[in-house]
């Protein structure tokens, strides 16, 4: 009889579509620093940084699960970011990111690990991720790289993790074809809108509608198209970009999308980061309470 694990589910005391943030949003150092900012922006809820101490770090270092599970907000899952991811570019990120580097995927199978002992002395259950730009169908390079996601599946399963890759990197119908060929149920969908336009993939309300099924987990973030092809797209507050985030709310419900709303600002400094992370969720709030 097999040992393994079920995959846990998510924690059911989280109202459906209950908004928070992202705790590297808000540039922080310290769980005393996010409970501040929480309680500053009228939310509990808190998708948490693993704190790698290359990446995302917190003071409390390896004292982290402990402090985070006494400060009394409510966590949705934790995000896992390697060494040397360079988003300097879509270039330099297509180069380092995830496990897209063959000569790196060993040692980042090593780090995933590290994350999902994280994810589990936090009490989670989720762990968000990049996998790294998925080589399409027929390429030569897409076998091996999905040989690696199927290892990292496999890592996470025995803990009783779900993996949710980032959209953006690759088309929806590419991450569609992936996840069908993988074929690992604790491999999911952490959908974001922004990064689809950031990245110039398409479009984020049809990309909802063919992944609905797999979405465990939402960044809420705007952004514009790039204006030259090659180059980032822009990435704005909330309700300013080309997402159409009511539409975008809109979709995920009618998808059957009941999980959190997490709100995402990666530009500007820590005060205007707050400001705009404070803006993006009265817009959401006016979102959803506006909805047909």
């Amino acid at each position: 009889m097999s040992t393994t694990p079920e995959v846990s589910k998510p924690a059911p005391a989280l109202e459906p579509l209950a908004l928070g943030v992202c705790s590297w949003s808000l540039q922080v150092k310290s769980v005393a620093e996010l409970k501040n900012f929480l309680d500053e922006l009228g939310v509990d809820v808190v998708q948490i940084a693993c704190g790698d101490p290359h990446h995302a770090s917190w003071d409390e270092g390896d004292d982290l699960p402990r402090a985070a599970r006494a400060a009394g907000f409510t966590m949705t899952g934790a995000m896992l970011g390697f060494p040397g991811e360079d988003y300097t570019t879509p270039q330099t990120i297509q180069k380092t990111g995830g496990f897209g580097d063959p000569a790196l995927r060993a040692e980042r199978l090593q780090r995933l690990a590290w994350g999902i002992n994280r994810t589990v002395a936090l009490g989670l259950s989720d762990l968000t991720l990049h996998a790294g730009f998925l080589p399409q169908v027929g390429s030569p390079e897409r076998s091996s790289l999905l040989d690696t996601l199927a290892q990292a599946a496999d890592l996470a399963r025995a803990q009783g993790v779900t993996l949710a890759f980032e959209t953006g990197q690759e088309t929806a119908e590419l991450l569609r074809r992936t996840l069908d060929d993988l074929k690992s149920p604790n491999l999911k969908v952490n959908f974001d809108p922004a990064n689809m336009l950031l990245y110039d993939m398409g479009d984020p309300i049809k990309a909802v509608e063919l992944l609905g099924t797999d979405i465990r987990s939402v960044h809420v973030k705007d952004a514009r198209r790039p204006k030259v092809a090659g180059s980032w797209g822009e990435e704005v507050p909330l309700g300013q970009g080309e997402v159409d985030i009511k539409r975008f709310v809109q979709t995920l419900k009618s998808v059957g999308y009941t999980g959190s709303l997490v709100v995402e600002r990666e530009v500007g400094d820590q005060q205007g980061r707050l400001r705009d992370v404070a803006h993006g969720l009265a817009f959401l709030r006016d979102c959803l309470a506006n909805a047909t």
